[in-house]
């Protein structure tokens, strides 16, 4: 098993609501890169990522209901 790139964001905000909800449908998940928005803080210069198991990349794109290709969520990113 291995991490695999769900979703990018631009806001640490949004990053973190995405992750909880992955929480609170039992997928492990972790941000990388969430550090740096504070350290860079205008937009677009670090995105962070929200990373997920690869044996859970399907269940948690139906949960933040994202399309097959990884990207961000609608309205976000």
């Amino acid at each position: 098993m291995s991490l695999v790139e769900l979703a990018r964001y631009a806001s640490p905000i949004d990053a973190e609501l995405d992750r909880q909800r992955l929480d609170g449908a039992m997928i492990d998940a972790v941000l990388f890169d969430a550090g740096m928005s504070s350290v860079y803080p205008a937009a677009g210069l670090v995105e962070i990522r929200l990373m997920v198991l690869d044996d859970d990349l399907e269940l948690a794109r139906e949960t933040l209901g994202l399309s097959s290709a990884a990207g961000a969520p609608p309205g976000r990113g």
